[in-house]
């Protein structure tokens, strides 16, 4: 389908030789169902996660795996990335999601739906606190898009992701409405309806080297100093037309552009 996986989609992102991963041989802990089978058990379970650097500036990623159990969210899978998480806050570091997930892994029953409950606990202590990025690259259902709703950016891929709560045949099966994923939750739909995503890209590749160029615009942190250039506006210029660009009936529209610019 053109995608990338977890670790190229990491590496691309991210400066050549500077990333550190984190927990590369942790495990799922569940073992009912048949978790606990040699089959069913992967290192790393489904997610990498670790630091780099974006343009020689420290960031932390996450980058979840479809390939195993669908990027499905463990309790094992949430420690990675609340770890990560917490140092970022710690250190004041931004915190990138690569975001291609199922939601929870439902053999785990409650311990994964606790694992989302310690994610957004920190979702919400790091707002403000450092930048969070979401990026959208697969099909995201249920769990997976609670996340990413409560960062800071969220971007998407058009026809590769999707951001829905219950994916199409639950809509027809409580709704009788017929609606293609691409409807329900696709980066068109997210990016011009909703207003859910800030924008859409062609492909991951593309997606990942504009973020790691809009990366460049974000403080590191709130402790971070504003960046200050010379300024060749003298601040005691007068502004004219600030005098008609306003109408004075309140009901006239008017270009925000216009001050903007004269400003």
């Amino acid at each position: 389908q053109g995608k990338l996986t977890a670790r190229e989609r990491i590496l691309l992102l991210l400066d050549p030789d500077s990333f550190d991963e984190y927990d590369m041989f942790v495990e799922h802990r569940c073992s009912d169902f048949g978790m606990d089978s040699k089959k069913n058990k992967y290192p790393g379970d489904s997610v990498v996660t670790g630091r780099g650097r974006i343009n020689g500036r420290l960031a932390y990623v996450f980058s979840q795996d479809f390939t195993v159990f669908g990027g499905s969210l463990s309790g094992a899978h949430a420690q990675k990335i609340c770890k990560v998480m917490d140092q970022a806050a710690m250190v004041g570091a931004p915190v990138i999601g690569l975001n291609d997930s199922g939601g929870a892994r439902i053999q785990e029953g409650v311990e994964s739906l606790a694992g989302y409950a310690d994610i957004f606990l920190r979702n919400v202590l790091c707002s403000g606190v450092v930048p969070q990025i979401s990026l959208i690259m697969g099909p995201c259902a249920g769990g997976a898009v609670y996340s990413p709703a409560l960062t800071d950016f969220t971007f998407m891929v058009k026809d590769t992701s999707y951001l829905f709560i219950t994916g199409p045949d639950v809509v027809k099966s409580v709704t009788n409405e017929d609606v293609t994923q691409e409807q329900l939750g696709g980066a068109k739909t997210h990016t011009a309806v909703s207003g859910v995503a800030h924008r859409a890209f062609e492909n991951d590749i593309d997606a990942l080297l504009n973020l790691r160029e809009f990366f460049n615009y974000l403080p590191l942190s709130n402790r971070d100093p504003a960046p200050v250039r010379e300024c060749h506006d003298p601040s005691d210029r007068l502004v004219p037309e600030l005098d008609t660009l306003v109408p004075i009936e309140s009901t006239k529209a008017y270009d925000m552009l216009d001050i903007i610019h004269s400003v």
